[in-house]
């Protein structure tokens, strides 16, 4: 049976790694039973339990067609949590 939950995309503010911005991603649903956890600017789902390979494709093709505006939206995240400290 194919779960048809609603899901959620969270992601941290942009952190050096490697050398490059990245950004920390999640796909929860079914209250977090399911999730997938990726990075960019890589694109990849790196751990997941609950998606099936289909859908695992299909948050990795999300995660290349919106790659620029994540890592955007987590560079200003970040100016304002160093403001905050």
């Amino acid at each position: 049976m194919k779960n048809t939950g609603e899901v959620t995309f969270t992601y941290s503010a942009a952190f050096m790694k490697n050398g490059k911005k990245s950004v920390s991603v999640r796909f929860e649903r079914n209250d977090g039973k399911d999730f997938a956890d990726g990075s960019l600017p890589d694109c990849i789902i790196e751990k997941q339990e609950g998606f099936s390979e289909e859908e695992v494709e299909q948050l990795e093709v999300y995660l290349m067609e919106n790659a620029d505006d994540i890592l955007n939206k987590a560079k200003e995240m970040s100016k304002i949590t160093n403001i905050l400290k």
